[in-house]
C-alpha cells in the first residue's frame, strides 16, 4: 500500500472530523483467505469487517479503518466501496473501484484520492452510528455507483454533522 494514499486519507479524516485523532497503524492485518470468493474474484467485506472488529477489541484503538486494494462485495450486491459496523469500531474501504482507470478513464491522482477520502469518511461515519443520508451532496449519501461518489461532497451535511459530533463527544457512542 502506497503510504501517500494512507496519509492523504488520514489527513482528510482529520480535516473533516477535526475532533478526532487519526493515526496510521504500521501493523498490517492480513486479508482472511476465507473472505475470498474465487467465483466472483472478490472479497466478502463482512468477513474482513469481523477480523477488523476482533483487532479493535484486542487493540488500544477505539476505531479502525481498514484500507484494502481488493474488490469487495456483500451478498445481493455486485460490489461495495466499503462496509462498517454501525455503530461500532471497525470499517473497511476498498480502493479497487475508486481509481479512474477501473472505468477506462485516464489516471487522475486527484480524483482517486478525493474518492478515497469520501469513502473513508462515509464508513467512519457509520461507525459513529450515522445511517445513509438522503442529501446527495452529503458524504453519508449511499454510493450505488462511482457517479454517486463523484457527485457527493466529502463533508457531513447540516443534519449529519451534529449527530457525528454528539457521538464523538460521547466517546464514539451514538445517541
Amino acid at each position: 500500500m502506497d503510504t501517500k494514499i494512507l496519509h492523504t486519507i488520514k489527513d482528510g479524516l482529520c480535516s473533516i472530523l477535526p475532533e478526532t485523532e487519526c493515526m496510521i497503524v504500521e501493523e498490517v492485518v492480513p486479508l482472511p483467505q476465507k473472505a475470498y470468493d474465487a467465483t466472483r474474484r472478490q472479497y466478502h467485506s463482512t468477513t474482513i469487517l469481523t477480523v477488523l472488529g476482533d483487532y479493535v477489541k484486542k487493540s488500544r484503538f477505539g476505531r479502525v479503518l481498514g484500507v484494502a486494494d481488493v474488490d469487495l462485495y456483500v451478498p445481493h450486491l455486485n460490489f461495495v466501496f466499503g462496509e462498517a459496523q454501525c455503530p461500532g469500531g471497525a470499517a473497511v474501504i476498498s480502493l479497487h473501484r475508486l481509481r479512474p482507470e477501473f472505468y477506462r478513464k485516464p489516471h487522475s491522482e486527484e480524483v482517486f484520492l478525493e474518492r478515497s477520502i469520501k469513502e473513508a469518511v462515509h464508513e467512519v461515519g457509520h461507525t459513529l452510528g450515522l445511517g445513509h443520508c438522503g442529501n446527495p451532496r452529503c458524504v453519508m449519501f449511499f454510493s450505488n455507483s462511482i457517479f454517486d461518489t463523484d457527485r457527493k461532497g466529502s463533508a457531513l451535511c447540516e443534519r449529519c454533522r451534529p449527530l457525528a459530533m454528539r457521538s464523538l463527544r460521547k466517546g464514539g457512542v451514538p445517541g
